[in-house]
């Protein structure tokens, strides 16, 4: 599967070159391979004689290109101790790097804010366990990310779909990984988070807090880049049959946050989430026995027991668009309901066009 490809929101001319790294995210040196030094082309003589480079019309001897004999096919010639001794020069800096942060988290030397959000504990375990998923199965393409400012707070806004919140998460490391300016997704989360055990701890660490407009505006006052997703539990559970329909925004709540901490709302579209689980039925008498929003029915799930909640690998793409500003309005505009109901719909119908955009784009859900 590819790795994870970063495009510029307005280059139209990356959108259709998947192989290009985006802003934030250097694509890595590779030892060319197959080809003699200089870029010419190999050909293999008829009489079976050592083979030969075309280039320019002429041949010459690889012997004489290469400076390597007949230990240029060998694998063991300077090319091959280069990437050798660059593999274990990356290994070595792994490892200190794991020492490193082990001797912090012995000897106390990291921080945890007022949240519970430990910055270091995230950088090096919570989005390298992320990583793989986000990089090698879903292959999530990041577009727009300059969209985000690169200092002071920003309230990204995003559709919610997928049944198990992964959306989130993977929302979550395309912002700490591609953003130039390396900024960090603060996610707003909803109380069922922190009722169940390890995922409160962990989701604490890695950031989250409570869905509630007092914690969101102090993250934003403090310069903060904070997340949510307004449908909810209504997106998150709703049936396959209404996927990529986004649910209602609430009241509004999320913009006279904004309002009020003066930050942009970065609008955001997840393409991919809605497949991964495709919900066709919903046991609602064992979810209230259970005390959970919704019990889904997939087609693997329950039938297959825990092998059933396997993902399936869908082929993600997450759109930021233009930053919608808020410290053009007054501060009493935060007691307009009207204006209040307006920007809600205008940031709604911005990631349902984009959405639809999106999917007419996809070649495939898996591809």
């Amino acid at each position: 599967m590819a790795d994870a490809k970063v495009i510029p929101f307005d280059d139209d001319r990356s959108r259709g070159a998947p192989g290009r790294s985006g802003p934030g995210r250097t694509a890595p040196d590779r030892p060319a391979r197959g080809r003699a030094a200089g870029g010419g082309r190999r050909t293999g003589g008829d009489d079976g004689r050592t083979g030969q480079e075309e280039r320019g019309g002429t041949r010459k001897p690889l012997t004489a290109v290469s400076g390597a004999g007949s230990r240029a096919g060998s694998g063991s010639g300077p090319g091959t101790r280069r990437e050798d001794r660059g593999d274990r020069g990356d290994w070595d800096r792994r490892i200190a790097e794991g020492l490193a942060f082990l001797r912090r988290r012995v000897t106390g030397e990291y921080e945890v804010d007022e949240f519970g959000y430990d910055a270091d504990l995230t950088d090096h375990v919570l989005m390298s366990m992320l990583r793989p998923v986000y990089e090698k199965y879903f292959r999530v393409e990041v577009l727009g990310i300059e969209n985000i400012p690169s200092e002071g707070g920003a309230l990204v806004v995003a559709n919610h779909s997928g049944t198990l919140p992964l959306d989130a998460l993977m929302l979550q490391v395309a912002v700490h990984d591609h953003h130039p300016a390396g900024r960090a997704l603060r996610l707003l989360a909803a109380d069922l988070v922190f009722m169940l055990p390890v995922v409160n701890e962990l989701a604490r660490k890695a950031g989250h807090t409570l869905a509630c407009a007092e914690d969101a505006q102090r993250l934003l006052e403090r310069g903060e880049v904070v997340g949510v997703m307004p449908e909810g539990f209504k997106g998150l559970g709703k049936p396959f049959s209404e996927r990529y329909k986004l649910q209602r925004f609430g009241r509004g709540g999320f913009v006279s946050t904004a309002l009020r901490a003066g930050v942009p709302i970065v609008p955001c579209s997840i393409v991919g989430a809605e497949e991964i689980y495709p919900m066709v039925g919903d046991f609602r008498t064992l979810a209230r026995l259970l005390g959970i929003p919704y019990f889904p029915v997939t087609p693997t799930f329950p039938w297959l027991g825990p092998l059933g909640m396997v993902p399936l690998p869908t082929k993600w793409t997450v759109q930021f668009g233009e930053p919608v500003p808020m410290d053009d309005y007054p501060p009493e505009a935060v007691d307009d309901p009207m204006l209040m109901f307006n920007l809600t719909d205008q940031v709604r119908e911005t990631i349902q066009h984009t959405l639809y955009r999106l999917l007419v784009r996809r070649r495939s859900v898996f591809f």
